[in-house]
């Protein structure tokens, strides 16, 4: 492992990471300033220009200078081909779970395309099943509006195969805005489309109705608390609305001890 100037290494030319969320940089940029970098971004050398090449970590990087860091932490790879560098950015970035399920399937497509291989190759080299690769492929079927929408987290990637199932675009349109209208779950998601499919087309309305809207006010809190504590929170209040419960997400131990650390305070 190397401690590298951050003037030194240039963008991965092949990243398959597209968004960056200027927010969540800001929070992870706090992060390092108070605790350094947990993990070290992945480089390879470019002895034509004395200067390292990122082959994972950008967000990390970014989040560092950010922070007016002038150096980080490095290992350095020799990837002998484009294949096996954007295949380490990919694989890294599967594994940590930055990326979101679009820029997946875009990181698959790329693969596949550029290099000639099958789903089942690709398979093996991110160490997902077929199916999983086909999965996760199939949702750039989906109208931009809606890889959008799994793209910046307002749906998983299970509400997007939930769409996929609605034949009529019409349908799906109408599906798509109820579900985010009303933050249903993917298993209600999957019970609009087969509705849909059916031709029932008032089902969607009637059960959405059944579910009571958060107000306001609870929406606001819940943003309020994830960026204090740079995480997801959900409230969740019962029919009497003076109680109900909180719950704090997190995605790794780093995350654990920043929310710990805050909570003490």
């Amino acid at each position: 492992m190397l401690t590298l100037p951050i003037e030194r290494i240039r963008p991965n030319r092949l990243q398959p990471r597209k968004n960056f969320d200027p927010e969540k940089l800001s929070e992870l940029a706090a992060s390092i300033k108070t605790h350094g970098l947990a993990q070290p971004i992945l480089v390879s050398y470019d002895s034509g220009s004395d200067t390292y090449e990122l082959i994972a970590g950008e967000r990390r990087l970014r989040a560092s200078e950010l922070a007016g860091l002038r150096e980080v932490q490095a290992i350095v790879r020799a990837p002998d081909s484009d294949k096996s560098r954007l295949t380490l950015a990919l694989i890294e970035n599967l594994q940590r779970e930055d990326l979101n399920p679009i820029e997946s399937a875009l990181g698959y497509l790329r693969l596949m395309k550029e290099f000639h291989i099958t789903q089942t190759d690709l398979g093996a080299v991110v160490g997902k099943s077929k199916s999983a690769i086909s999965n996760t492929l199939r949702l750039l079927d989906l109208p931009d509006e809606m890889q959008k929408a799994v793209q910046f987290g307002q749906l998983s990637e299970g509400h997007g195969r939930a769409l996929l199932m609605i034949e009529n675009s019409f349908a799906r349109k109408k599906v798509f805005d109820l579900v985010l209208a009303q933050k249903l779950s993917v298993r209600q998601a999957e019970d609009l489309a087969r509705s849909a499919n059916a031709g029932q087309s008032e089902a969607p309305e009637k059960t959405a109705k059944n579910r009571p809207l958060k107000s306001a006010d609870i929406r606001a809190l819940e943003n309020s608390l994830q960026h204090s504590l740079g995480t997801k929170v959900e409230i969740k209040t019962r029919k009497d609305p003076t109680k109900g419960s909180i719950t704090l997400h997190f995605f790794s131990l780093t995350d654990f001890d920043k929310i710990i650390n805050i909570l003490k305070k």
